[in-house]
């Protein structure tokens, strides 16, 4: 009988001190959880992934990834980066990175667009707890790079903001979720949708017959391009509800993507305005849109050159969709094409806002001087 009370008064104790053990030892900086504890979740490809909850150590590959991260103020996790970040270049067009010039100083885990590198990742210290990954079909694949580094591996759809929105919001979720930062994931979401409510708010009411056309050149796709890459589907002339004269009304936003139109085809839209994507001067000068504007002879006959209506726009892709800039791009072209919807907002502040709100700075001014000064500005076209 004595043995057995006193068999039961240090399972008690045991019992007692266990939880105590192992908050402690799971805590690193005041984390009140349990040593062990995890979640599972189910990734943008569909994949079961069990991880470590709330991790204080991840790092983000793929396009746009720390992108996200840093849209939910939680980049201070990062353990290193891919070579993007890395990067001396004279072209620094992501609002991110410009508002973080610290993520230059990180480790090194691999190459950008996905092609990380197993063994710097396991070489790292601290070891990533979660490694965040989008475009899962590019790179390294994430099975086997979660098989070969033992570190699950999230897949995240990109998404954007015309067809593929819930996409977006789905994986601002996700990682919000991953790394408990719920209230800011929905901040931002309703940040977007109210910016993009209040961009085609102002042009609804705009008749058919008074909508202008537009033609963006460019764009960016996996590298700068010329005069003749465009987006269909060019957000910014969606949102104030602007003709995009690559747009097919006979296909659905969402099977709409990236092209390459012929010069011929430029040619005989003709549109109103031109809006070149200040991507484009990465490229070599006489490959440039705006080179190419001045220089060819049928870019020459068009009436938004012979007019001086050519304008500079902020990238729509650098290292994939940079959305705060998307946003920036929807105010100035609105300003441009319906100045008497628009003239209640300075396109300059209202961009730093968009900045400030998603990367935690105004970087507009970093941006401009970036592209020479020429973002939201007519460009002059000379020979």
């Amino acid at each position: 009988m004595k043995c057995n009370t006193i068999g039961a008064i240090i399972l008690v104790l045991v019992g007692l001190l266990v939880p105590a053990v192992l908050v402690y030892a799971g805590s690193p900086g005041g984390s009140e959880l349990e040593l062990g504890d995890t979640i599972t979740v189910t990734d943008g490809m569909g994949r079961e992934v069990e991880i470590t909850k709330n991790p204080d150590h991840v790092i983000c590959s793929g396009p746009g990834s720390l992108r996200l991260l840093v849209y939910l103020g939680a980049h201070d996790r990062i353990v290193a980066v891919d070579d993007m970040e890395k990067k001396t270049s004279r072209i620094a067009g992501r609002p991110y990175a410009l508002a973080n010039p610290q993520l230059k100083e990180y480790p090194l885990f691999g190459e950008f667009r996905g092609y990380d590198n197993p063994e710097l990742i396991a070489a790292l210290d601290p070891q990533p707890q979660v490694i965040f990954k989008t475009f899962g079909d590019m790179g390294y694949d994430p099975n086997e790079l979660q098989q070969k580094t033992g570190i699950p591996v999230v897949v995240l759809n990109y998404g954007d903001l015309a067809g593929r929105r819930e996409d977006l919001y789905s994986s601002i979720r996700l990682m919000a979720n991953i790394v408990e930062k719920q209230a800011r994931a929905e901040q931002v979401i309703r940040f977007f949708d109210d910016t993009i409510d209040d961009l085609k708010r102002r042009t609804a009411d705009i008749p058919d017959s008074e909508k202008k056309t537009c033609f963006v050149g460019g764009v960016s796709f996996r590298g700068p391009h010329g005069f003749q890459s465009t987006e269909p589907v060019y957000p910014p002339l969606l949102f104030i509800n602007a003709k995009n004269a690559a747009y097919d009304p006979e296909k659905a936003v969402s099977e709409l993507s990236h092209a390459d139109i012929a010069k011929e085809k430029i040619v005989e839209w003709d549109p109103e305005y031109i809006f070149v994507d200040l991507a484009t001067i990465q490229v070599d000068k006489a490959a440039g849109a705006i080179y190419e504007l001045a220089h060819d002879p049928a870019y020459r006959t068009l009436s938004a050159v012979e007019q001086g209506k050519v304008f500079g726009v902020l990238p729509y892709n650098l290292y994939t969709q940079n959305f705060g800039s998307i946003l920036a791009d929807g105010y100035f072209i609105g300003s441009v094409l319906y100045p008497d919807r628009f003239g209640d907002t300075d396109h300059v502040k209202k961009a730093d806002e968009i900045y400030e709100f998603l990367v935690g700075e105004p970087v507009f001014g970093m941006m401009n001087d970036a592209f020479g000064g020429l973002a939201f500005e007519r460009i002059i076209l000379e020979e």
